[in-house]
């Protein structure tokens, strides 16, 4: 029934197109031109978005890049982003059937599309939005929604095109001052990671301020949990940024991964540095704004998470000009069994990203304003910011000013707030890192080069001591391993009326739970809770699960790959 009312929509979609598109070759166009805008049209417009990431330096586009996208399309966002947990909010937005013009709904795109809220964008691409169509390219049968349902409901947003990884923005991480005091030691594995901060903290139990210094801390508020307490289990151990399961790369079988080899052993090692004294114990009940405070004090030696994920209270450390207590990226493994796949390429990766709703009144100025974030000019604007004021041209080169430089190292909220740089990434396609523009200039300033420019004194003297020049240059590298076929499963989205999402959200809350029990328990209760925990997964259906979203990810293989 679902699928017949989605057809039933779309076919009115393509149908509504087509008389606008006869309208417009008659001699009478005015209606269909005020309805659906005109090739140059820039006339003032406000089109509402509501995105699923939290974004706390939007500045209502009055920064320099929001202000010269408008100039350029005549369009300011009335945008809402979301503040806790974005899946209730976009659960109210498809019930509702009050939609706004643009959505990004990250993970949650199947309750709007069951809501019949989606517009299928293929039309509108195909006559409107040249710069998508070149940016994707022959990927953009990627961005079909599923096997039975080959519509376009989202412009990929999440996921970049042609890049390559030079960024290592995650791993395990540990303050500059930290190594440098016990030599700069090979950080290979958890004994390794753990034998730096218990040499610190042995020497410096306090701060300067007689303030307790913290061994480690992490960030279990709501689904930060995912990122700092259960992704690093399957990280350590092997297994490539799939979210909740581990994927066979032969059969393509799904498990989750806290019924595989090796993470018993990962939350036992947790359970050890919190009983030494060496986790904080107050990770598991703190809240986010806790944990960046912690972090921004200087206390905290080592981290376990992604650099968007405590960025905040790193740059208040760069601003206090206090950057021996900023963070380096560490290739950490459980054991020496184990090789680091972290950044094992997705290849492009279609299915979260930004759609237009049933409900705007203007879709083709809505995909002409998307046309233009996805291209040269867009992209150039979003990642390099107006020319003149955050770049300049030298020799036919983009380069940053020394200025702006040190802005961008020591003050990054305030100049991404006043600037715009960055803010736009994740509402426009765009390409990856290493591709360059027309110019020969590379898209991003993620280039060896201008990483390198973005370090601090301090980071380029650790990365020495490692005769490393990047943080990547510590991890394996994508050209070691093959292409996953099916992306990454945390991007696939399951139909809400499937089962296995119930299932989901059990063996969700019971992780969510036995987790943190486990890793706060004595020692000698650990096996007892964990055996208990496997127990309950099996009880709560995560067989059934496992083989439900089996099926989910080989379609996504032959969706993609044939």
């Amino acid at each position: 029934m679902v699928h017949s009312m989605r057809k039933i929509v779309n076919y009115s979609v393509a149908l509504t197109l087509s008389l606008s598109l006869l309208a417009g070759c008659s001699s009478s166009n005015e209606s269909s031109e005020s309805k659906e805008g005109n090739a140059s049209d820039t006339s003032p417009m406000t089109l509402t978005f509501f995105g699923a990431d939290s974004n706390a330096n939007w500045n209502k586009m009055q920064d320099d890049v929001g202000k010269e996208i408008t100039t350029q399309t005549g369009i300011t966002l009335d945008a809402e982003f979301a503040v806790s947990d974005p899946a209730q909010r976009l659960a109210l937005i498809a019930a509702s059937g009050d939609y706004p013009d643009l959505i990004s709904p990250k993970g949650d795109l199947d309750k709007l599309v069951d809501a019949g809220a989606m517009l299928d964008l293929t039309d509108l691409i195909d006559q409107y939005a040249p710069n998508i169509k070149k940016l994707f390219g022959d990927q953009i049968k990627r961005l079909r929604y599923s096997n039975d349902d080959p519509s376009i409901y989202v412009i990929p947003t999440y996921s970049a095109i042609d890049g390559v990884n030079f960024v290592a923005g995650a791993g395990f991480e540990l303050q500059h001052r930290a190594v440098k005091e016990v030599g700069y030691p090979q950080i290979k594995t958890l004994q390794d990671y753990e034998n730096v901060i218990r040499s610190y903290l042995e020497k410096h139990p306090t701060d300067e301020n007689g303030n307790k210094n913290i061994g480690m801390t992490l960030n279990a508020d709501d689904w930060h949990i995912q990122i700092t307490v259960t992704n690093p289990a399957a990280e350590t151990t092997g297994k490539s940024g799939d979210g909740e399961y581990y994927i066979d790369p032969e059969t393509h079988e799904a498990t989750y991964h806290f019924r595989t080899e090796g993470e018993k052993e990962y939350f036992q090692w947790l359970n050890h540095m919190y009983n030494t004294g060496l986790l904080d114990q107050e990770s598991f009940v703190q809240k986010n704004d806790q944990y960046l405070a912690k972090i921004a004090s200087g206390r905290v030696i080592g981290l376990i998470d992604a650099d968007w994920g405590y960025s905040d209270g790193e740059k208040a450390l760069k601003a206090a000009g206090k950057n021996d207590q900023t963070y380096g990226h560490y290739s950490v493994m459980l054991s020496d069994h184990y090789k680091d796949n972290r950044y094992q390429s997705t290849g492009f990766m279609a299915g979260w990203g930004v759609g237009i709703t049933e409900s705007a009144e203007d879709p083709v100025r809505a995909i002409k304003f998307l046309d233009f974030l996805a291209s040269e000019e867009g992209q150039i604007l979003n990642y390099w910011g107006v020319e003149g004021k955050q770049y300049t041209m030298e020799d036919g080169k983009r380069v940053v000013p020394a200025e702006v430089q040190q802005r961008i190292i020591n003050d990054n909220i305030a100049f991404s707030r006043e600037s715009g740089v960055g803010l736009y990434t994740n509402m426009g396609g765009h390409y990856g890192d290493g591709v360059k523009d027309s110019t020969g200039n590379y898209y991003t300033k993620n280039f060896p080069e201008q990483i390198i420019e973005n370090y601090t004194d301090v980071d380029k003297e650790t990365l020495k001591a490692y005769d490393a020049t990047t943080w990547m240059d510590l991890f394996p590298n994508e050209k070691d391993f093959p292409v996953k076929p099916w992306g990454a499963v945390w991007n696939i989205s399951v139909p809400s009326d499937d089962e296995i999402n119930i299932i989901a959200n059990k063996v969700k809350d019971i992780t969510w739970k036995q987790i943190p029990q486990a890793v706060m328990a004595k020692p000698e209760e650990f096996d007892a809770i964990w055996n208990d925990y496997q127990q309950k997964l099996v009880d709560a259906g995560v067989e059934k699960m496992e083989q439900g979203f089996t099926k989910y990810v080989q379609d996504r293989v032959k969706l993609w790959n044939e």
